[in-house]
């Protein structure tokens, strides 16, 4: 969690101090006082320490997208156990998904291609919303079939899911209509809202998917010698 988060901070603070009119000018020619992810990330050294922090994230998401399969498996919905693994298969490939899609725009920032960068951070957010709603309704249902001390263990988790997921998809809807209203009507700062907007949806992202330290405080990864495994 705290690879992308330091990634934000470092990008948006360094090019406030270092570069404050390069990162928060726009076509209109309006004042505002904050840059936007993308145009922070962008540029000269902000887009090698967000590559680079970003990339040491992305790689233990995969893992961890693979090993909710297997904690999604351990739940039993009766006759309903076929659509529900699948649901589970749809969940960990929107997760993979995601992650993808936030690797390839982290790669290829506005500057050197937009049309990559803009479609895929559309379908990083795409897959982010199916994915945390999918991921709260397959939560929901597994709660029902659980055990009571189960139950118990993930009530935390399932309600700040639904928490972050909520404010993500609002800050989301919100930067969307104030990024519009700047191309259509150059008005000052309004940019500057939308880049606040745009820091919450990255922010609440980040602790949707953090809520898998949770999830996963009973578990541990561990590397096992194989003898060891073909004795037990």
């Amino acid at each position: 969690m705290s690879l992308p988060f330091v990634a934000v901070v470092i990008s948006v603070v360094y090019s406030l101090l270092y570069d404050f009119h390069g990162s928060t000018a726009t076509h209109c020619k309006v004042n505002n006082i904050l840059p936007s992810i993308s145009a922070a990330i962008g540029r000269t050294p902000q887009r090698y320490i967000w590559r680079i922090l970003i990339s040491l994230h992305a790689a233990p998401r995969f893992i961890i997208a693979a090993a909710y399969y297997g904690w999604h498996k351990q739940v039993h919905v009766g006759s309903n156990q076929t659509t529900y693994l699948f649901l589970v298969k749809v969940a960990v490939f929107l997760h993979v998904l995601e992650n993808f899609m936030l690797v390839l725009l982290t790669c290829v920032s506005s500057n050197e291609n937009k049309d990559i960068h803009e479609n895929s951070f559309i379908l990083f957010i795409i897959t982010s919303w199916a994915y945390m709603l999918l991921t709260i309704g397959l939560c929901k249902w597994a709660r029902k079939h659980s055990s009571e001390r189960n139950r118990k263990i993930d009530t935390e988790s399932y309600r700040l899911k639904k928490i972050y997921a909520f404010i993500n998809i609002i800050s989301f809807s919100l930067a969307t209509y104030l990024y519009f209203r700047h191309n259509w009507y150059c008005e000052p700062y309004v940019y500057s809202w939308f880049g606040v907007c745009e820091y919450i949806t990255v922010i609440t992202n980040i602790l949707f998917h953090g809520t898998a330290i949770k999830d996963f405080d009973e578990y541990s990864a561990s590397f096992v010698l194989t003898e060891l495994l073909k004795k037990r």
